[in-house]
């Protein structure tokens, strides 16, 4: 508890300014209270962040017209202050708190136009993400608006319209802009005659324009609140907003940076994979990839081989991001080589790369499978080394390959795992996978099997004749949510169909 001497001398002016320019500590300490307040407990109504909460007196406390009213107590008016300072900062701890628990772009960008119409006082709103260095990503959503709403307002020209001349007005792509704020769009005589006719179709008479910007991050973009009848924020609400604002920004320029990472690692990791698959006559192939958002180490390949037999190859390299990209490369290099070289001999290609990964990564482990496939003879001889079996899927059974437990490469101490040979029946496809698609469910391990058997096993009979349907259809049926979208954990998702004919 502070302890306040009873006379309080506050001069107005220097108050406000000390509100504008200083904390609450720092304003206290500039006007050196010298005594406490009589009514500093007396009760007063809470105030929210933006709004005026001046509540008129009932009128059997109203005082009788010719006489004067009675003087506030002493500290009130400080009193009054500390309140609205603690609530704005309330509203604006809640508010960002719950913008930091956004991790993706379109998230972040939705938090903030529901956090700062509540701030200005509006009921709709649109978001303009288009960073200034030209790198993107570029994005637009709303709020209130429908998908069609936004394209009709970009069919004005963006000159005419506050935020465009936010993210087009100014040369300097490193200059904060400020708010720009149309109280009454309608009353304008010189409105331009599409923005007159958009704003009247879709109903909306004013605007409050924030430049999405700050000197460090530079220009991301620009928001913008529509208001339903003439209207703009008070210098209050104006604050709070710029400043949600000014660490909204902030926070977006991270995610940015996290999702041009992102896309650097998936299109390093794409082209380290194959660009086609081959053509081999007896056999179809199709390939599904998804890479983390660090960058993870999963891989596959198809390689034609002499003979006309075909090779077919998933793995996985421990850790994330480049180090792991380059190890995956190298790793997929080599096993092309020693399956040119002794293809036939899945166990002889797999002792071969474990030899090399202990040799010149010894602080690092993969999981590996190798198939050498006979299309004409429908005969594929595989080894696996610490990696998930194969899953068959036919019109007349769904289930796993039977190979040996092996551990990881780089971890065996002697090969010791023989390779196993099955025969496809006409028409059924066998899937290679990595465990990415296992552990992406969120399931314990032999759940996520069991998923993964009926997910196969639920396959339409239209589609069994097509290896890329039958791996969307598993992709759909083991992610539901988005089976297309970098999983916030980090794991790499890798399917290889291969069907018989």
């Amino acid at each position: 508890m502070l302890d306040i001497a009873p006379l309080v001398r506050v001069h107005v002016d220097a108050w406000i300014a000390a509100q504008n320019d200083m904390g609450v500590c720092d304003a206290i300490a500039r006007n050196a209270p010298v005594g406490k307040p009589t009514a500093m407990s007396a009760p007063h109504l809470p105030k929210v962040a933006g709004i005026d909460s001046t509540v008129p007196s009932p009128t059997h406390t109203a005082p009788l017209p010719g006489v004067p009213a009675a003087p506030l107590p002493p500290g009130a008016l400080i009193q009054d202050r500390l309140a609205s300072w603690v609530s704005d900062l309330t509203t604006l701890h809640e508010l960002t708190e719950r913008l930091v628990r956004t991790g993706s772009l379109d998230e972040a960008l939705h938090e903030l136009l529901r956090a700062g119409a509540t701030l200005v006082g509006a009921r709709r709103g649109m978001a303009v993400l288009e960073p200034a260095d030209g790198l993107g990503p570029a994005t637009t959503v709303g709020l209130g608006l429908a998908h069609a709403d936004l394209g009709t307002i970009e069919t004005v020209p963006r000159s005419v319209t506050s935020y465009g001349r936010i993210l087009e007005g100014l040369p300097d792509p490193v200059a904060v802009p400020g708010p720009i704020a149309v109280p009454d769009l309608l009353g304008e005589a010189e409105l331009d005659p599409r923005h007159r006719e958009v704003a009247a179709r879709l109903g909306y008479a004013a605007s409050y324009a924030l430049p999405l910007a700050t000197e460090a991050a530079g220009r991301l973009g620009a928001v913008v609140w529509l208001y339903d009848e003439p209207a703009e924020p008070v210098e209050r609400q104006r604050h709070l907003v710029g400043l949600y604002g000014r660490y909204a920004t902030e926070h977006l320029a991270r995610l940015i940076e996290l999702e041009r990472a992102r896309a650097q690692a998936a299109t390093i990791a794409e082209e380290l994979l194959p660009s086609r698959l081959p053509r081999v006559p007896g056999v179809r192939l199709a390939a599904r990839h998804r890479t983390g958002p660090h960058g993870g180490g999963d891989w596959y390949d198809a390689l034609p081989l002499p003979e006309g037999a075909l090779g077919l190859a998933v793995g996985s390299v421990s850790g994330t991001g480049p180090s792991a990209l380059a190890a995956m490369g190298r790793l997929r290099a080599s096993l092309r080589a020693y399956a040119v070289m002794e293809g036939e001999d899945p166990v002889a290609v797999l002792s071969d790369l474990e030899l090399l990964l202990r040799l010149t990564e010894p602080a690092r482990s993969a999981t590996a499978l190798f198939a050498y496939a006979e299309p004409a003879r429908r005969r594929i001889v595989l080894a696996g080394a610490g990696h998930t079996p194969p899953l068959v899927v036919g019109e007349h059974r769904t289930e796993f390959v039977e190979t040996s437990l092996s551990a990881p490469l780089g971890m065996l101490a002697c090969w010791e795992a023989p390779s196993v040979e099955l025969a496809p029946a006409p028409g059924e496809t066998v899937l290679l996978y990595t465990d990415g698609l296992l552990r992406r469910t969120g399931d314990p391990m032999d759940r996520a099997f069991a998923r993964l058997h009926a997910a196969a096993a639920s396959v339409p009979k239209a589609d069994r004749g097509d290896p890329g349907a039958v791996a969307d259809h598993v992709l759909r049926s083991m992610l539901p949510d988005d089976p297309h979208a970098p999983d916030p954990a980090g794991e790499d998702v890798v399917l290889l169909a291969a069907r018989f004919d």
